[in-house]
């Protein structure tokens, strides 16, 4: 199916298939396999090796791998994680976003826009992608602290990493991969000059964590508070509407 398009007319072709794993959880699924077969097999201990097991099938389904259908709209901008909107904001972009870094491509402008939270419990996909396309401007990693990631001040004291992208026409969208109580690495899959599609994977981060996403000014959620949002195909907002939405959970 990767790569396959599809539309709301019926064409193409879908069929269920069991999600890759990203290869970044397969090392880490075999080894905690061999430790579970080592404990349960070599020592004997059922009571440690059966749990051991059943904790390795969670490590390879929490690096499950699925694909996802992007909706290809000129100004869609999509999740780039799979979780629950918990905070909506009007903030200022972080530092790292705005200052110029020397490279001669300019962040993100100053002044507050609207800042859609999305915290990602260990049950998620934690494999985040690309919200527009365009070229990767910025990839900067911050070290910090592992904060409750539902926490609003987890955006300024966790370990995080920004990125930068610029469209072909010069709409610019930062997002953060934040860190969690258990997120102990974030990996990225880009680097500053990659070309990247909307929805393309971008980074990962292991175990519980958050991403946060800078809409452009001007530019409201399509999402509401406490809705559950796939990355790479729910739209977030659509570049330069303003709406307000309401919605009443049952």
């Amino acid at each position: 199916m990767a790569g396959d398009l599809l539309d709301n007319h019926g064409r193409g072709d879908a069929a269920w298939q069991f999600p890759a794993i990203h290869p970044e959880g397969r090392k880490l699924g075999l080894g905690a396999v061999a430790i579970a077969l080592l404990v349960l097999l070599g020592f004997g201990w059922e009571w440690l090796g059966w749990p051991l097991l059943l904790l390795s099938i969670g490590v390879f389904a929490f690096f499950r791998d699925p694909e996802r259908v992007v909706p290809q709209l000129d100004n869609a901008i999509v999740a780039p994680a799979d979780g629950m909107v918990s905070l909506i904001a009007r903030v200022d972009p972080p530092a790292e976003l705005r200052i110029d870094d020397g490279t001669g491509f300019p962040g993100l402008p100053e002044g507050p826009v609207t800042r859609v939270s999305i915290f990602m419990s260990v049950f998620d996909v934690h494999i985040n992608r690309a919200p527009i396309a365009g070229t990767i401007r910025r990839v900067v990693y911050i070290p910090g602290k592992f904060l409750n990631a539902d926490l609003d001040k987890a955006s300024e004291d966790n370990e995080r990493q920004h990125f930068l992208i610029e469209r072909a026409d010069g709409l610019k969208v930062g997002f953060t991969q934040i860190a969690g109580l258990v997120a102990r690495r974030i990996v990225p899959f880009v680097k500053p000059g990659d070309a990247v599609g909307a929805g393309q994977r971008v980074g990962l981060i292991r175990f519980g964590s958050r991403v946060d996403v800078y809409l452009p000014a001007g530019t409201d959620a399509k999402v509401l508070l406490g809705q559950r949002c796939i990355a790479g195909e729910t739209i977030l907002a659509e570049a330069g509407q303003q709406l307000l939405i309401e919605g009443i959970a049952q």
